[in-house]
């Protein structure tokens, strides 16, 4: 179950990109799906920055008919996207004509999703993009219930990575329709803020439609698996008591030696290991 639903992130397999841990990768995108099926990776999820939106693939017909050629080629999946430009350019935090705008813009990923397949699109509610007031709160939460049906209708489901302590996280998603919205678990992001695994889990574990795998030093940044404060070992004992069976996305730190395949194949042999020893112990 595990090993079928591992991937990574869009970018991890291309060169850094303006000193940025994640970014779409202009040049290597083609590139990067061929190299990820050498590896062993048939899985990956796909990357939207707002700074260069509409000639991202995705967005495009031509792109998109790209992608699905590739995916054919090399045996490949691509089942969710990190919407990253909702965090740049969070339409929650905008006004009028510009609200109105962005949240067309928001209309137009699932639309270009739904066309190629892609059924999760995980919106990060953190850093630029975190909900910080009723006003944004309300505006993010009555566009998900205006537009319920359109998403039903795309086979597009809304996952949230948030920073919410885990009862606040229970009780938002509770609001929405589990068909159409869910939560994306980041290990990572939990372990910098300091959450409790089984607090989380026993919060929300039915609501999780999509992990992101990393380390993270409590208060801190990103780290190499295994040199934060991510509990690896009660995450899997958790996932597995959970019956989770959807997808695990490697979203680690970048290598400071540029040696990017060889980080991303440790990270997978990492996580390979903790759920071996956890499905033995």
């Amino acid at each position: 179950m595990f090993e079928n639903n591992l991937g990574f992130m869009q970018g991890r397999l291309s060169p850094i990109i303006n000193n940025k841990i994640q970014a779409f990768p202009v040049i290597n995108w083609e590139n990067e799906i061929k190299e990820a099926s050498s590896i062993g990776f048939n899985l990956m999820e796909w990357t939207l920055d707002f700074d260069g939106l509409f000639d991202n693939p995705l967005m495009t017909v031509d792109g998109r008919l790209q992608i699905l050629n590739l995916c054919n080629k090399y045996k490949f999946s691509i089942k969710s996207v990190t919407a990253d430009c909702f965090m740049h350019k969070p339409f929650w935090k905008l006004e009028d004509s510009e609200l109105i705008h962005h949240q067309k813009l928001f209309l137009d990923v699932v639309d270009a999703c739904s066309k190629i397949g892609i059924h999760i699109i995980v919106v990060p509610l953190v850093d630029n993009g975190s909900i910080t007031n009723s006003v944004e709160l309300k505006v993010f939460s009555d566009f998900i219930t205006d537009n319920s049906e359109y998403f039903l209708a795309s086979n597009v489901k809304i996952a949230i990575e948030s920073d919410f302590e885990p009862k606040k996280l229970a009780d938002f998603v509770g609001n929405f329709d589990s068909q159409i919205f869910g939560i994306n678990y980041d290990s990572g992001n939990s372990a910098s803020m300091g959450f409790n695994p089984e607090d989380e889990f026993s919060k929300y574990h039915e609501r999780i439609i999509n992990i992101h795998f990393k380390d993270r030093v409590l208060g801190g940044t990103t780290v190499p698996f295994g040199h934060g404060d991510t509990n690896f070992y009660l995450l899997a004992k958790l996932i597995n008591q959970a019956g989770y069976d959807k997808n695990f996305i490697l979203q680690g730190a970048r290598a400071g030696d540029n040696k990017h395949t060889s980080a991303l194949l440790e990270y997978k042999k990492f996580l390979q290991d903790v759920f071996l020893k956890k499905s033995h112990g």
